[in-house]
């Protein structure tokens, strides 16, 4: 599988919940759903949709797995939350267990080998292992693979 790398990040650099005020308070953050009023379906519905179709598992640090498997299960019927549910999730964390992972398809990742069972990961088969909004996981993803570079994509728009 080969990295992608998804996440709604501000231009200071923070990596934040953006669906909603109370979506993601932690650290005393108060700017929850900052991004939503820039947000342009259109625009990035099929950018989004084109991601997702490309992938086949999610990795996701803790905050953001429990963030996401808050929201998601309850939106069943819409196809890209169908889709959500559906796809394998593999998760990093050092504090959650198998069991609180209640969210279907989701896999804990072994805290004392991350960057190999990433990489192991790597080594199968397959479309995208996409990393959504976890800083987390997004540097082991980058310790998975030294040397590489991710380039800038046009389809995000002009700098």
């Amino acid at each position: 599988m080969h990295i992608i790398l998804s996440d709604f990040m501000s231009l200071d650099g923070v990596v934040q919940a953006p669906g909603g005020e109370e979506e993601d308070t932690d650290g005393g953050f108060a700017h929850g759903g900052w991004s939503m009023p820039y947000f342009d379906p259109e625009a990035m519905g099929p950018v989004l949709d084109e991601v997702m179709a490309t992938t086949e598992a999610l990795l996701f640090g803790r905050r953001t797995w429990q963030t996401m498997a808050a929201a998601w299960p309850g939106r069943a019927g819409d196809p890209f939350a169908d889709r959500m549910n559906e796809i394998p999730k593999y998760v990093a964390s050092r504090t959650l267990t198998q069991d609180d992972l209640t969210w279907s398809g989701s896999t804990l990742l072994p805290p004392d080998d991350l960057i190999g069972a990433v990489r192991e990961l790597r080594a199968q088969d397959g479309g995208g292992l996409q990393v959504m909004g976890s800083a987390l996981a997004r540097c082991a993803a980058d310790r998975a693979r030294p040397g590489r570079r991710v380039p800038a994509d046009d389809r995000a728009g002009p700098a």
